[in-house]
């Protein structure tokens, strides 16, 4: 009897044990996203000034800058939503409008002079590397708890418990994963 005692007391010390380890993941997992959610946030708020001060340059371009800011109000929807798979849809998008407006302003040498323009580049250089190292760091605890749900022994407490996999954040190719080139140079 006493043997048996013991046996389901480890038995129920080790489920305790998994549960609290997937709680952990998934809770790193949450403020992973919620860290990601904070730099897109700066992100699509830096898109909007930046197309701002374009605006005042670049009035015949109009439809460069339509084409940025409808991508970035799918991409703030889409933040919102919190679905990881559509933001990294939506963003793609945006980082494709941001690759035009930038072709666009070389064309303008008072536009790529302006101070607030230079600081706004800037800006958004910084905030795409705090981005890509967001999204590396959700990935790996994505993948570290993934993998455990789908493990055993783990599998057995996370299915009855409730646990589901996560959706990595993930851009569509190197290409679109690579950061913006923005050249912040002397002016012309």
């Amino acid at each position: 009897m006493t043997l048996l005692i013991v046996i389901v007391a480890l038995l129920l010390a080790g489920v305790v044990w998994i549960f609290n380890r997937l709680v952990g993941l998934r809770n790193r997992a949450r403020g992973a996203w919620s860290d990601i959610d904070v730099q897109l946030k700066r992100r699509h708020d830096l898109v909007g000034n930046l197309v701002e001060v374009v605006e005042g340059y670049v009035l015949h371009e109009r439809s460069t800058l339509e084409e940025v800011t409808k991508a970035r109000t799918h991409a703030e929807t889409a933040r919102r939503e919190g679905a990881p798979a559509r933001a990294g849809e939506t963003e793609n998008a945006l980082t494709g409008g941001l690759r035009t407006l930038f072709a666009v302003a070389e064309d303008y040498p008072d536009l790529k002079a302006s101070d607030r323009f230079l600081d706004l580049q800037r800006a958004l250089v910084g905030l795409e590397d705090a981005l890509q190292n967001a999204r590396r760091y959700y990935n790996a605890v994505v993948r570290d708890l993934n993998t455990r749900i789908e493990s055993f022994p783990d599998l057995l407490v996370a299915k009855p418990f409730g646990f589901s996999e996560r959706e990595f954040f993930q851009l569509d190719s190197a290409e679109e994963a690579a950061v913006p080139q923005v050249e912040i140079g002397s002016p012309s």
